[in-house]
């Protein structure tokens, strides 16, 4: 199926979606997430796929909402809520739900909603003419899209709350050095780098990695006492599981594994 507003390819365990309105530095607009609903529901349903990247075309990975779409009428009053709870909630949702991990390439600017868009990915790498921007304060808004959800757990308190009262741009490299991206490369390393990251990601226990994603995501919300029962619970499910066996007789035999994401 063809998309307008986004690029989606599956080719072995890979999935690939690619905003594309690059005149519009790939801002979100109604028709895109409806796009991108139907391309992440096809790869939550296709049990071959084993991880996801996401990226922008052209210069950009995503300036936020497009401001000038019809749903955002100028000198009306604009029921962002709604916009929200339509979009881009499900949105952020269906990216941490995936059972697959999911990388995202940060090519160019990262801005508002496409900045915590990328955050709600598991690994992110970023070019270093990348950045980041929480943008909002700008317009009179706050970080939606999870931002004041995902800025304080990789960052810290302090530098989340100058990222989002000010709007400064952050760049790649030091969106890297603070910790609220996996790592900042060169421009033309970015795609080798990623190229490499989902060759290793589709070949790893597929299973294990979805479980590690619901760990991580319950331990803040969790006692000491309640993730250690998280903990149990997900590794007896793991431990009957294929590639589980195929992990202890690859360490046995001295051999690398070969996990079949079962």
């Amino acid at each position: 199926m063809a998309y307008d507003n986004i690029l989606f390819s599956s080719e072995g365990s890979v999935a690939r979606i690619t905003l594309n309105r690059p005149d519009r530095l790939n801002s979100f607009t109604q028709a895109m997430h409806a796009d991108l609903r139907d391309a992440l529901a096809r790869v939550k349903s296709d049990a071959t796929l084993r991880v996801l990247l996401l990226t922008g075309a052209g210069r950009g990975f995503c300036a936020g909402q497009d401001l000038s779409e019809g749903e955002v009428p100028p000198g009306k009053p604009i029921d962002i809520g709604g916009i929200i709870e339509r979009s881009y909630k499900p949105l952020v949702l269906a990216l941490r739900s995936l059972p697959m991990p999911v990388v995202c390439a940060v090519n160019g600017v990262a801005a508002g909603a496409g900045a915590n868009v990328a955050l709600a990915c598991d690994i992110v790498v970023a070019a270093k003419s990348a950045s980041f921007i929480q943008a909002f304060c700008k317009i009179g808004l706050l970080p939606d899209a999870g931002g004041t959800y995902f800025l304080p757990r990789l960052v810290g308190s302090a530098r989340a709350r100058g990222l989002a009262l000010l709007g400064d741009k952050l760049s790649g490299e030091q969106a890297a050095e603070w910790g609220l991206i996996w790592k900042c490369v060169d421009d033309d390393a970015l795609t080798a780098t990623v190229e490499a990251l989902l060759r290793q990601l589709a070949a790893a226990p597929t299973r294990a990695l979805a479980a590690t994603k619901e760990a991580l995501d319950a331990a803040s919300g969790n006692t000491l006492e309640a993730q250690l029962n998280c903990e149990r619970d997900l590794q007896q499910t793991l431990g009957r599981s294929a590639d589980f066996q195929e992990g202890v007789a690859a360490f046995r035999e001295k051999r690398p594994p070969r996990f079949s994401g079962r």
